[in-house]
């Protein structure tokens, strides 16, 4: 009978999840769970061990019989498939079994709920998503800037470290604090290091342009090295601020300049650097500048992942700010370098300030479940979708289903996420939005935050995003339909 076969089917299922979420959880770090995150953490495992296999046709056949498709189990993964086995085995006749209490079905929302406030405060306006705005140059000396953002309804500010010092910094932090004070709330502010982005230096031109187009060959050479270039070395070539990338590249490796608006393959390893072909340009070409970001998205860097700047950088951070962001950490060993570091710093409560893990790299999406277990476990976390740099890494193509998954794996973790770059890219910077990225930004409702750019018009990109999420609101809850009536028909 088919209700027996479902049945069994679920229940072999719930069985291999257990079993394979046992083996998962296995491999992460042991880490002291100081924040109690050993539920989520489970969760997590049970909801990659689910994800192994296609359910597609499984849930085929258990809308047949009106029941869960399995299609929003990533907070609740065991309450979800023991529910659906519970009602199976009614409709199959046999013994009844208990279900799960409701409880357990919603621990996980409350979980990450209160995780987002935590990292971001709590959401000013009831749509419940957080608001984060990254500080110009000028917010150092405009006390009005961080009134305007209260004002607002913003809930934090982001302040990159590869700008300004920290002399800067501090007033940027005093007029937050001052416009919070004064408004009875508090503005989170993150500080973002700037990590060890690969750059160009140096380039070198032919007489007859400074275009790269499709078909043109490149020379990449070590810093210093555009004097050693034999005669008859490409007529374009750039320095590599990060010389240990050409050691570690191979030939029919893709590399990406300028945040991917350039894609060349390597041709060729040679002792002065590597030679490559350009395969793709915008139309009319990219001219080849000096610091400009360079990507290896084929080339496994062993890297350091704070430089010596970031460490001075830290002595500040750990001190004013409420969290901070860490640029390209690809691994459980590079989240556990940053939390030493904190600790060095603020010993007695180092575990008070916030983590967001930036991902943007191939390897950081591989090794996110034992990233957040190894900084969830110690300190407030969240993850950001930093589609720039992730885009260049991964391809444009494949950005739009890997910020799915992250946003995916952030729930099944009960660990907030922050969706990023060019947010009301537009608006922000001309002042009128364009239609594609209203759309980007509607899709972002499902994030616990966004973060939104500088620019002159920033202020009316947030007053569009809260008329935005109010409406999104109503309609969609991260992946679940909300079925209010209809209002056009």
């Amino acid at each position: 009978m088919e209700l027996d076969a479902l049945h069994e089917e679920v229940v072999a299922l719930g069985h291999a999840v257990r079993a394979e979420a046992a083996a998962i959880a296995a491999g992460w770090p042991a880490v002291p769970d100081d924040r109690g995150f050993a539920l989520s953490a489970a969760n997590l495992a049970h909801y990659l061990a689910l994800r192994r296999r296609d359910l597609r046709p499984l849930q085929r056949r258990l809308m047949t019989v009106g029941l869960s498709s399995l299609g929003r189990l990533e907070s609740r993964v065991l309450p979800g498939l023991d529910a659906v086995t519970a009602s199976l085995a009614v409709l199959a006749g046999k013994p009844p079994r208990s279900w799960p209490p409701a409880a357990a079905f919603f621990t996980g929302e409350a979980l990450l709920a209160e995780r987002a406030r935590e990292v971001l405060g709590p959401p000013v306006e009831p749509h419940g998503v957080a608001v984060l705005v990254t500080c110009p140059s000028s917010a150092a000396d405009d006390p009005a800037f961080m009134r305007g953002l209260v004002a607002a309804n913003v809930e934090a500010v982001r302040i990159n470290c590869a700008h300004d010092d920290a002399e800067a910094w501090g007033r940027m932090i005093g007029h937050a604090r001052a416009a919070g004070r004064k408004a009875g709330r508090a503005l989170k502010v993150l500080m973002d290091l700037a990590g060890p982005k690969i750059r160009t230096g140096a380039v070198r031109w032919p007489d007859d342009g400074k275009h790269l187009r499709p078909q043109v060959r490149l020379a990449l050479v070590p810093p210093g090295g555009l004097d050693a270039l034999p005669a008859d070395a490409p007529s374009f070539a750039a320095e590599c601020l990060l010389p240990e990338a050409l050691h570690l590249a191979r030939p029919g490796q893709r590399v990406f300049f300028d945040d991917a608006k350039v894609g060349a393959v390597i041709e060729q390893v040679m002792p002065w650097g590597l030679t490559l072909q350009v395969e793709r340009t915008k139309a009319g070409g990219v001219k080849l500048r000096p610091e400009k970001g360079l990507s290896f998205p084929d080339t496994e860097l062993t890297v350091p992942p704070l430089t010596p700047r970031d460490l001075t950088d830290l002595d500040f951070v750990a001190q004013h700010a409420d969290g901070v962001a860490y640029s390209f950490v690809q691994s459980p060993q590079d989240v556990a370098l940053l939390q030493d570091a904190l600790a060095q710093r603020r010993p007695a409560d180092w575990q008070r300030l916030s983590l967001v893990l930036k991902i943007e790299t191939q390897r950081a999406l591989h090794q996110l479940p034992a990233m957040l277990v190894q900084a969830a476990s110690r300190q407030p976390t969240a993850v950001m979708i930093a589609r720039g740099d992730l885009a260049a890494e991964i391809g444009f193509g494949r950005t739009a289903e890997m910020q799915e998954e992250i946003l995916w794996i952030g729930e099944a973790a009960h660990v907030p996420v922050i969706w990023a770059t060019q947010v009301l890219e537009s608006l922000v910077r001309t002042g009128t939005p364009l239609r594609g990225e209203m759309t980007d930004a509607a899709m972002a409702a499902r994030a616990e935050g966004v973060m939104l750019n500088k620019g002159p018009y920033v202020l009316e990109a947030i007053a569009e995003l809260d008329r935005l999420f109010a409406r999104m609101g109503e309609h969609q809850n991260k992946k679940t339909p909300q079925l209010r009536r209809l209002a056009s028909w």
